[in-house]
């Protein structure tokens, strides 16, 4: 017991002490470096002033994909035929052709109605490539029909079912909308300039297409000192360019592409002058909706989040090491690129991969009608073994950056997916398992796979193991991270303490999950923990801190920090003005007014959040909340009967309809979604208590016991449900099994006086009869 304390102790010390410490390196060594490093202003100038005296990287980049990202429709960017081309498909004929030079496409449009549509830009040039439309309010919509490169067609990106026109994703709603879904990452020097009152763009570019500065930075600073005389020009830090590009680590080369390659929400306009990543973006953790979960990819993800979990990235290897950074092509081709590190005698033989070379005798690989899926010798591709892929738009392969040992048996247990059977269509998990113990032996690691499943799936198992993988260092950041979002559902003094020390980690991601997970109930604890990190150097850090502290808690704050919060809170709350033409701004602003108790401001961006996306439940779930804390329970009602209407296996939702409808005395009705609720939630066992108190009330008497019991079933010690059953039971008459339930409270809660009333009142009425 001594032990214990004494290691609480050494671990607040710890926490107190490098606090404090942090705060000295923020407030004094961050200042200077920042007055270091204003400078004067320089601007973009454009890729062509490169040309003179970087023409061999100039033509490397010239008709690149980075170069074709984006373009002014014309007959040598359009790819697509226009010749009067029909494309049919669910019924809706649409047709490309040409009036004078520019380009038209007849197809449904708003509300679903027919109509002609100029097309302006190209966007992308292979495998695909889209067109945008232009719209009122500054905005570009993307044609949802694509032209196939290599097949030399037209295609809908979604072919099995388009989007209702009602639908976000809908062509020419905000989930197409070139201007905040694509621009930053197609374009140089991209200003989305969206102006929320208004609900309009006047988005700006210096290059249209992913020019030299949108790697290096503006370059007149560059160029007004490469154009003096060589003897003049004065000794200067990185050529008087604003980003280091040349001799950096894997680190800081990979967060370099980062801003675009990574699925991420920004924080802002990037203007290469950010110290951090997190200082520009906030990156998607390996949430079950974006990924596998070994960390494989499962939607489109965009590299950053794979690359990041591999060994080749902790080994310090960079995105140039396999790709030319100016043509963006491969250095090399097939497994030469890998060999580049790997040793060809041990790793391109047959006794590594055990399958047959390109030009081998041997049988293709069939679908079940006979078409062609891979030819003889893919198997010996070291790609299709460590980095297979999937298909995003339809028809644009992309492989897995995370470069990892195929794992079969990882397959078998969590239904995640392999490099094996992605081949062996015909074969099954448990049969290439099989296969890898014949060739390499029975032998398997852990996998962070395991621990990441069962939190996503709440097993109370997963509760010490992720409170490890938060705490060691040799995991992946996006791991740990991802760990830690997963421990808020384990709420106890050990994941507390998991948080904490997470907090004061080197790492910025790992720092902003934290403070975005702590619960303290306490708002003066809560203000002495969270407090320090307003000061904290990462922009992303510091915005949620203070939306952590917003409303009552930052009360609790010195009068220092409450300037700095200030300071903090007006950050995050650009930041979400940045990003308003989104639902998820709009609802992030709804949810910081609503600390504010500014309930006005925070309806009507709940409001504006579901105008951009009538399917962005979690608004209307917000604003309901809203609504009943302000007695208007009838439209709360309605908000929450949409949600459950429109995803009814969102339980969470349907419990708190129930528990609504059930404070409204419609206990009918409240039982029907409770009952549900506690369907879908088994381990809730706090629905199944409220479930047994309406049943209750609504005299179903055999039903209300066995949820009361099933509440108790899953938490024996929790004194409501013990008190709530043997309430049941005095109600029905039924005394003695209600001794017994009091028994219980006492032998489990001696120190609270609750239960030794209720069993002395019970033993004096059994007395009597």
């Amino acid at each position: 017991m001594r032990r214990w304390k004494l290691t609480g102790l050494f671990a607040t010390v710890v926490i107190v002490l490098t606090i404090p410490f942090y705060l000295l390196k923020i407030t004094v060594i961050r200042p200077q470096k920042e007055k270091v490093s204003v400078q004067p202003i320089t601007e973009f100038v454009g890729s062509k002033k490169c040309l003179d005296c970087h023409k061999k990287e100039y033509d490397k980049w010239l008709d690149s994909h980075h170069d074709l990202a984006m373009d002014v429709a014309n007959e040598k960017t359009v790819l697509g035929d226009f010749a009067n081309a029909v494309f049919e498909m669910h019924g809706v004929t649409s047709r490309f052709y040409q009036k004078d030079s520019r380009y038209f496409v007849l197809t449904r449009g708003p509300e679903g109605e027919m109509g002609e549509f100029e097309i302006t830009h190209t966007f992308g040039w292979y495998p695909l490539q889209q067109y945008l439309v232009p719209f009122p309010g500054g905005r570009w919509q993307c044609l949802p029909i694509a032209w196939d490169v290599e097949e030399k067609k037209w295609y809908h990106l979604y072919p099995d079912a388009p989007p209702d026109y009602k639908d976000w994703l809908y062509w020419t709603n905000a989930g197409q909308n070139w201007n905040g879904m694509c621009a930053e990452c197609h374009s140089t020097n991209l200003k989305k300039n969206y102006d929320p009152p208004s609900d309009t763009y006047q988005t700006t570019w210096s290059d249209i297409d992913v020019g030299c500065e949108a790697c290096h930075g503006p370059g007149s600073r560059h160029v007004s000192w490469a154009e003096l005389p060589d003897m003049a020009r004065p000794q200067v830090e990185n050529y008087e360019l604003v980003v280091k590009t040349s001799q950096l680590g894997s680190r800081a080369l990979v967060e370099l592409c980062a801003p675009c390659h990574a699925r991420r929400a920004a924080l802002g306009d990037y203007t290469h002058a950010e110290h951090d990543l997190l200082d520009s973006l906030l990156p998607s953790l390996l949430t079950e909706n974006l990924y596998f979960p070994d960390g494989q990819i499962l939607e489109e993800v965009y590299v950053y989040g794979s690359f990041t979990q591999s060994k080749m990235y902790h080994r310090d290897v960079r995105c140039s090491d396999c790709h030319d950074v100016h043509s963006v092509k491969l250095l090399k081709e097939g497994n030469d690129l890998c060999l580049q590190c790997h040793r060809a005698g041990e790793y391109d033989t047959k006794r590594h991969h055990f399958h047959k070379k390109k030009g081998e005798e041997g049988e293709p690989i069939k679908s079940s009608d006979g078409k062609m899926l891979f030819e003889v010798g893919t198997g010996a591709d070291c790609v299709q073994c460590h980095m297979p892929g999937r298909k995003y738009m339809v028809i644009d392969y992309r492989p897995d950056h995370s470069i990892r040992i195929p794992r079969p048996d990882l397959s078998t247990k969590l239904t995640t997916p392999n490099a094996c059977n992605r081949c062996h269509v015909d074969k099954t998990d448990k049969w290439s398992d099989e296969w890898i113990t014949k060739w390499y032996g029975p032998g398997r690691r852990p996998h962070y796979a395991t621990v990441i499943e069962a939190g996503r799936k709440r097993l109370p198992e997963a509760r010490k193991e992720l409170i490890r993988l938060v705490g060691d260092p040799l995991y992946p950041v996006i791991v740990r991270a991802t760990a830690i979002g997963l421990l808020e559902a384990y709420p106890g003094d050990d994941t507390t303490q998991a948080f904490k020390t997470a907090l004061v980690d080197d790492e910025a991601l790992i720092c902003r999950t934290a403070i975005d997970r702590l619960s303290l109930g306490d708002e003066k604890a809560l203000a002495r923990v969270i407090g320090p990190f307003l000061y904290h150097p990462v922009k992303a850090v510091r915005m949620e801190a203070a939306l952590r502290l917003a409303g009552s808690p930052a009360k609790q704050l010195s009068s220092d920090q409450q300037e700095i919060f200030r300071a903090a809170l007006h950050e995050f709350e650009r930041s979400m003005e940045y990003s308003a033409d989104f639902a998820s701004g709009r609802y992030n602003l709804g949810n910081l007014y609503t600390a504010l108790n500014r309930p006005e401001e925070a309806i009507r961006n709940y409001e504006a959040a579901i105008r951009i996306d009538d399917l962005f439940y979690p608004a209307k779930v917000n604003m309901a909340m809203l609504y009943n804390e302000r007695g208007d329970n009838d439209r709360a009602e309605v908000l929450l009967r949409e949600v459950v209407e429109a995803f009814p296996k969102v339980y969470e939702v349907s419990y708190s309809l129930g528990l609504l409808i059930a404070e409204m005395k419609q206990y009918a009705e409240a039982a029907e979604f409770l009952d549900s609720a506690a369907k879908g939630l088994p381990k809730r066992h706090r629905i199944q208590y409220n479930l047994g108190l309406v049943l209750q009330y609504l005299k179903r008497n055999a039903e209300a016991e066995a949820a009361l019991r099933g509440a108790l079933e899953r938490a024996p010690d929790n004194m409501d449900y013990l008190y709530a059953l043997a309430d049941h039971y005095i109600k029905r008459g039924q005394l003695e099994k209600a001794e017994h339930i009091a028994r219980q409270m006492v032998a489990k809660h001696p120190d609270r006086p609750m239960g030794h009333q209720l069993l002395k009142s019970l033993m004096r009425h059994l007395h009597d009869e």
